[in-house]
């Protein structure tokens, strides 16, 4: 469903937008999304809501087939990218599964922010931008999803997510839109 409205206690999680992810082949060009995904940021910032910024530092611990698959991960590879403009009030969050809820004090954060929205957006749509959005409807926030500030690996998994998946989580609208509604 096209956004609609913001509440005026929402929160911008970008995620995992950080250096060993950024790189990899994906989708739709990487740049526009850090460029929009960093424009909601500052938006957000502007108008002093809460920007939540994850990063992935590993797997979740079980089943490891699916892993990094050659060992440790370069040193820098969770480090937030730079055009994110990380500012001392940013909350970050480090995750170790798909989702920014799971074992972390996000849901805590925002709910002691009075946080009522969350707008996602990020990389990969089909595992860290859907896991979180999921998590954020099942701890009762309403979602939003920049959907020109997202991409994934697999056309195909972000259009599914985009077309199957987050019209029943919430709202979608672009960068643009979201900084319209921001603005009142």
């Amino acid at each position: 469903m096209p956004i609609t409205q913001l509440d005026p206690h929402t929160a911008l999680i970008i995620v995992d937008l950080q250096k060993g992810i950024v790189t990899r082949a994906c989708a739709h060009p990487v740049a526009g999304v850090v460029e929009n995904a960093a424009a909601l940021a500052t938006a957000f910032r502007q108008r002093h809501l809460p920007v939540v910024l994850v990063n992935v530092t590993g797997g979740a611990p079980g089943r490891s087939e699916q892993g990094p698959g050659g060992g440790a991960f370069p040193p820098d590879w969770a480090e937030l990218i730079p055009e994110l403009n990380q500012q001392p009030q940013d909350h970050c969050v480090t995750k170790r599964t798909w989702g920014a809820f799971t074992g972390t004090d996000l849901a805590t954060y925002l709910k002691a922010a009075g946080v009522t929205q969350v707008v996602v957006c990020g990389v990969a749509t089909s595992f860290g931008v859907e896991s979180t959005a999921r998590q954020a409807h099942e701890h009762g926030f309403n979602v939003t999803l920049a959907v020109d500030a997202m991409t994934d690996m697999s056309a195909d998994a972000h259009a599914n997510s985009l077309t199957r998946i987050f019209p029943r989580l919430g709202e979608t609208g672009t960068t643009q839109e979201i900084i319209t509604h921001l603005k009142g």
